[in-house]
């Protein structure tokens, strides 16, 4: 009797792993942050997050060594004017990618430890309601950027 129930437990934990392997299909890619100037309390990092499962999935916080806060923001049109306002979450959909960007969603990161400098890296820690943690390295463009270079790189912009 105890052997076939460890068997039966043995065999439930088996068939777990790979139930469990499946329920963190969110992949978080391309992560960046402006160059801050000296003396700055406040930067902000975007990424793109992609849910790979069946299920929707909603990013609820996030967290790094570099800031003492880092809180989701939208940045939103009030009458004309670009505001920008924190947010409790975002849902993050099967096979559409989330983009947090300049002008849209974005990671506010407040009571940054030092300057973020062009060419560093820091760890990020984003938590989703129903995958959990999911780690990943935000590399530091320079002042102005807009992801993967700035607006100055492109042909014919000449924004220096």
């Amino acid at each position: 009797m105890i052997r076939a129930s460890f068997a039966a437990a043995v065999l439930a934990a088996a068939l777990a792993v790979p139930a469990f392997a499946q329920q963190a299909p969110i992949k978080v890619t391309d992560a960046w942050a402006r160059a801050t100037p000296p003396g700055a309390k406040a930067g902000a990092a975007y990424f793109t997050v992609t849910d790979g499962g069946s299920a929707p999935d909603r990013l609820v916080s996030a967290s790094t060594p570099a800031a003492g806060k880092a809180q989701l923001h939208n940045t939103i049109s009030d009458n004309g004017v670009m505001k920008m306002r924190p947010v409790d979450g975002i849902d993050v959909k099967p096979g559409a990618p989330l983009t947090l960007k300049p002008g849209g969603y974005h990671l506010m990161l407040m009571q940054l430890k030092q300057p973020l400098k062009e060419g560093d890296h820091f760890p990020l820690t984003l938590t989703f309601a129903k995958a959990g943690k999911v780690e990943t390295e935000v590399k530091v463009e320079k002042a102005g950027a807009m992801g993967g270079g700035s607006m100055g790189d492109m042909p014919g912009m000449n924004m220096k």
